[in-house]
């Protein structure tokens, strides 16, 4: 019999009007919670939440409200994605994760660490400001607007499979193909919180980025710069970078053995800090 997929989850209430799909695994602490980014799903970083588990790791992810198979909320906000987040690790009793995001699951990955205790931060394609190219607004309102009917047709979903990643490994394949342009309007309506976000005018002066924290860029990506890697990684005193020049915006399913390694590298030398 074919072994079960990791990332099939089940889904948890965890307030009424909200249900998300979550998959948890049990193991080592710290556990790696994983955020996937605007119009993904859990299954965006299946290479490393399967890796996390073959290592016997504490291991979560999970489709945010508004995306995959999880409810959508009435009012999106930063800060409701952060209170189901402290929900759903406090349904698993997981104090001082390492937290995993990609690209829009980044901000939330700040936002949380501001009020809640880390084992550190690994930051792939996402940082603290300029998150949206001036293209990205325009196009994804066309696409909430009514464009995103247009992916209904499978010739349309495989031309932007086509073009999403200069990569051919089967894990890009695989994600693609796990991770199809949305049909329903709710992940367009959410991606609205995150246009214009600035982590340090939200925070002013009040912040704190005391964390060991693993940043990582493709320098194909149009999103998340070289320099947008640099800069962010200098705001931590324990930070590191680490580029990929030939890697896209989906470099988690591009580089995942690398990536992986770091991980595991990351893990290994990070301790559990408290709050400054």
């Amino acid at each position: 019999m074919k072994d079960a997929d990791l990332l099939t989850g089940k889904p948890l209430s965890l307030r009424s009007g909200v249900r998300l799909q979550v998959c948890h695994q049990v193991g080592t602490q710290p556990g790696i919670v994983f955020l996937h980014g605007g119009l993904g799903n859990r299954f965006n970083l299946r290479s490393q939440y399967e890796f996390a588990v073959a290592q016997g790791w504490e291991a979560v992810a999970y489709d945010l409200a508004g995306h995959g198979q999880s409810s959508a909320y009435d009012r999106y906000s930063i800060g409701r994605h952060c209170r189901d987040l402290t929900r759903l690790l406090r349904q698993f009793q997981i104090k001082r994760p390492i937290l995993f995001a990609h690209s829009y699951g980044v901000p939330i990955a700040l936002e949380w660490c501001q009020h809640h205790p880390v084992a550190g931060l690994v930051l792939v394609a996402g940082g603290t400001h300029d998150l949206d190219p001036w293209w990205e607004i325009p196009l994804m309102q066309s696409l909430a607007w009514g464009g995103r009917h247009l992916f209904h047709w499978d010739w349309l979903q495989r031309r932007i499979a086509a073009v999403t990643s200069r990569h051919d490994h089967a894990t890009v394949a695989q994600f693609v193909a796990e991770s199809p342009v949305p049909v329903q309007h709710a992940p367009y309506a959410a991606l609205k919180i995150f246009w214009g976000y600035d982590f340090f005018a939200r925070r002013r002066h009040n912040w704190h980025l005391n964390y060991p924290a693993l940043i990582i860029s493709g320098g194909q990506d149009p999103m998340f710069t070289d320099e947008m890697g640099v800069a962010l990684a200098a705001h931590f005193p324990q930070g590191r970078h680490l580029h990929f020049e030939a890697a896209g915006h989906l470099v988690m399913a591009e580089y995942p053995d690398p990536i992986n390694a770091a991980l595991a590298q990351f893990r290994q030398n990070s301790t559990p800090l408290t709050l400054p």
